[in-house]
Order: C-alpha cells, then structure tokens, then sequence
C-alpha cells in the first residue's frame, strides 16, 4: 500500500507546538498552559529547533522531492529550512480542531510533528478515524507515547525508510501523565487511544510500560541501602535523585522524600526538592567535593537522559560528569533492557556518552552491572 509513494510525490504534514517542551529545564512537569510563564523566565524554543534538525537530515537522505505542508510562522514555517508549501498562517490555538481542519483540506500522506504527549493526543484527536500514519520529532516534556522516534535524526531516518518502503505501518500506544492523580502525588501514565507509525525498534522508543512489577520492594531496599552505605562512608557526598517511581522509593526508604516528577538533591542531611536547571546549576558548581547522579531508565523505552528530566540540561550533565552517573534498575527491568538511550539536545554531549560505550547499573546492594549506551 505505502509503495506506491515511491510513483509520486510524498506530502508530508509538517506541524512544530512551539510551547512544547518550554518548561522542562524549568523543572515544570509539562508546558501546557505555562507556556508564557515559561518565556518570561527566560525559556529558550525547543521544540522548533528539533524540527529543523530532522528537516535537514531528511534533506540529507532523500533522494527524491518530498512535498511539504505547513502553516506559516511559528507552527511550521519559521523552523522548515527549505521550500514548503503553505497552508496558510498559523492558527490562533494549536488544539485538535485546528490540526483536524488542516487534514481535511490537506489530506496528508504523513504527519511529522515536533512535540509532546499532548501535541500526540490533539493529533490523534484530529485524525479520528483516517489511518494516516504520524511521526514524533521529540520536542515535549513528558513523551511516553509510542509513535515517537528516539531523536529528530532517527525521526527523518524514520521518514525516510517509510518512504522508501523499508518499514511496516504498526499500531502503537498512545501514552499520557493522569493529571489529576499527579496532582493528588500519584503517578500513573494511561493509554489515551492508538495510532499508526512506522514501526521501527531501531528508530522508535516505544510505549512507555504502563505496568509497575510486583515484589520488587526487598531490590528497593537492598539499592537504597547501597546508596546510603555510599553517604555514611562520605558525609560530603552529593546525590542527585532523578525522576520516577523506581527513585523515589529507594529515597523513602533513605528517610527522605522526593519528587515524583522532579530532580532532588540530597546533600548534609538535607533535601534541595524540585531544583530547575539554574537550582541545580548554582548547588552542583559550589560543590568541591563527591557527587553522584541516580538515574533511572524509562521502562519500556529505556532512555536514561531526555524524557522527563529536562532539567538535566547539558550544561548540568557537563557540570556533574558522565563518570558521576549511576544507573537504577531493578533485576526484572533490566531483563527488558538490551541498551540504554540517551538525548541530552546537545550532539557533542551525546557523542561524548556514546564513546564511553557502556555505564554502570546498580542492581542490588553492592551489585552493579554495566549496558551498553545505544548509538544513532
């Protein structure tokens, strides 16, 4: 069915939410509805600027033209660095509605879209019943749902092979935070609905597992142990607690309590919670002594660094080091782990993890193994 585009010209929907992902080094847990609050803080685009990036390695990769549809300005047109073909300016809302007029009139062959999770529910909400297939650049804070690719370079190698034919069209998960049980301090991502990808495990991240596994609070305590033997043996040491059920347990267990969705730091005793990237920049750099950064893969997706903890901005991981990073995972996460993945938005940052081949695992008390950091 999809060969058929090799005899014709390709329309490829360009759509960029330039909210999404504003308020991740702010330390916010999405930028729906803070998009303005973000920019008077000083947030800088990202979302477009990942666009661009997948635009000019698909510009790289295709060997034959390429159609593509876009609004004008800041949904489209101000991050396309070649010719397209305008739909008009963009709309006053980036909601569903405004997506669904546009795949009326238009009736793309391809969605490729630059956000998060929310920008993937208005999509879907607009293409109700039509089959069209869509991309994720990842632009978003919170980007669980499957149809994502792991960075915009892998997005137009994603494109691109879909074109040409190489990949299958599968159904994938379509992920989102339950706001309101965030809000009561509970943590849960449903499945809001389906849509079609090219289904890629190479290029693709994959749904985020929606499961928590059973009978893994001895492992917990075990890790947490490890960790606070780590600080007995060092009062100077410094922990950062990343993100996620799997961290914040172990930290209940250490007598301390933190962010469910947030970055900590536990230093002398006391809890610096839900630090943005300037916090964390002024208490990690007037640290002299140890420190030490608990990550811990997303399940189902595995990445390490660049979902759900923007604030770890490259100049914070630069600032920590990679040699100061410990990965979390329990036994049972690490069976469906081959590899880790990484997306720091910086390429030299990420090259830098990727020479390093492999990182450290904590699995237990004083049990440790090392993965293998994924490549493009």
């Amino acid at each position: 069915m999809y060969r058929e585009l090799l005899d014709r010209v390709m329309r490829l929907a360009v759509i960029v939410n330039p909210d999404a992902g504003l308020g991740g080094r702010l330390g916010f847990k999405g930028s729906d509805g803070r998009a303005a609050e973000a920019r008077a803080a000083g947030a800088q685009d990202r979302a477009g600027p990942r666009m661009m990036q997948c635009l000019a390695k698909l510009s790289e990769l295709a060997r034959e033209p390429i159609e593509i549809l876009a609004w004008d300005g800041r949904m489209g047109g101000d991050w396309i660095p070649g010719e397209y073909t305008s739909t008009g300016q963009t709309p006053n809302t980036t909601d569903a509605n405004s997506t669904a007029d546009f795949i009326k009139s238009h009736e793309p062959d391809l969605f490729l879209y630059a956000g998060g999770d929310g920008t993937t529910r208005d999509i879907v909400q607009a293409l109700g019943q039509r089959e069209i297939p869509i991309v994720g650049v990842p632009g978003g804070v919170k980007m669980h749902s499957g149809c994502f690719a792991t960075t915009p370079r892998s997005a137009a190698e994603v494109v691109w092979s879909f074109i040409t034919g190489d990949l299958m069209i599968a159904r994938t998960e379509v992920m989102d935070l339950d706001e309101e049980l965030y809000l009561k301090g509970e943590w849960k991502v449903r499945m809001y609905g389906e849509a079609f990808t090219p289904a890629s495990p190479r290029w693709m991240q994959g749904a985020k597992e929606q499961v928590q596994r059973e009978s893994e609070s001895e492992t917990l305590e075990a890790m947490a142990m490890h960790i606070g033997n780590l600080v007995e043996d060092n009062p100077e040491l410094m922990i950062i607690w990343g993100s996620g059920g799997t961290l914040r347990q172990m930290c209940l267990e250490l007598g301390f309590e933190a962010t469910l969705l947030g970055i900590d730091i536990q230093h002398n005793g006391i809890m610096h919670k839900d630090l943005n990237e300037q916090g964390l920049l002024e208490h990690i750099s007037n640290h002299s002594g140890a420190k030490l950064l608990l990550l811990s893969p997303m399940g189902g997706q595995g990445f390490l660094i660049g979902r759900g903890n923007l604030q770890l901005s490259p100049a914070v991981l630069r600032e920590i080091e990679i040699g100061n990073i410990l990965g979390i995972a329990t036994p049972a996460k690490l069976l469906g782990l081959s590899e880790i993945r990484i997306d720091t938005g910086d390429d030299s940052l990420d090259q830098d993890f990727q020479e390093k081949k492999y990182l450290k695992m904590l699995q237990g008390y004083r049990t440790t193994r090392v993965i293998r950091v994924a490549s493009d």
